[in-house]
């Protein structure tokens, strides 16, 4: 199978997981025509086999198929140390699938009915984006990340996080001791499309700190006023 990465005219290798035959067909057809290579999916079986067999740049992954759920494939592949950006892709527009989607470590997420434009907006921002190279272990004072496996532990406790909480901790842990702005962090653990309230970023966080705790030594997240946070590897003094 040819092997193609995305090239300067901004051409991608994209994987798309959809069992709707007439849907599948009007997106293929018209990612053909701008110029993308595309692999089709019509359960999670061929998907699978689809991302053994080469790269992609972009996953588009329906949620309801006939041999499983996006959601479940997903997260079998971050926990395989897979990090291509993927897009999920479904007819479900409940906020709590959307949490799940994302929680399970989606990119983005998208309801059905939708405009080939939109489709084709995100897929470039994804690729824009690319796949992070993340290590196996990410190490900040006395926490230690696992990303592949989505653990956390602070010396020898374990961490009791959520996808979001884990994947925002992620983010910090990655650019320990760099100031975080709202707009970088929701860019990044949220998506690119995020219309809530951006206070949201403000209430994980506390959830973080409870998670650290409040003890001298134990890296901390300090609020930067006017600014957004900071991750620092030690708490040195009172509370942020």
């Amino acid at each position: 199978m040819p092997f193609t990465l995305a090239s300067d005219d901004g051409a991608m290798k994209i994987l798309m997981l959809e069992d709707d035959q007439r849907l599948r067909s009007v997106v293929v057809r018209g990612l053909h025509r701008s110029g993308h290579t595309v692999d089709v999916a019509q359960t999670i079986a061929e998907a699978r086999w689809h991302i053994a067999e080469t790269s992609h740049d972009v996953l588009i992954l329906d949620v309801m198929l006939p041999d499983g759920d996006g959601f479940g494939l997903c997260r079998d592949l971050r926990s395989q140390g897979n990090w291509s950006p993927v897009l999920m892709l479904t007819a479900r527009d409940a906020v709590a699938d959307r949490v799940r989607g994302l929680d399970v470590g989606a990119d983005d997420y998208l309801v059905k009915p939708f405009a080939f434009a939109e489709l084709e907006a995100r897929l470039r921002a994804l690729d824009r984006r690319g796949p992070s190279t993340r290590p196996t272990t990410l190490v900040v004072g006395a926490l230690e990340l696992d990303p592949s496996s989505h653990r956390a532990t602070l010396g020898s406790r374990q961490l009791d996080l959520t996808g979001r909480q884990f994947a925002l901790l992620e983010f910090f842990a990655r650019r320990a001791d760099q100031v975080l702005s709202r707009s970088q962090i929701l860019d990044q653990v949220w998506d690119w499309a995020f219309d809530g309230d951006p206070r949201i970023i403000d209430v994980y966080v506390r959830l973080l700190r409870q998670q650290l705790g409040p003890d001298l030594g134990s890296p901390w997240i300090e609020t930067i006023r006017g600014v957004g946070y900071a991750l620092r590897p030690e708490r040195s003094d009172g509370p942020a």
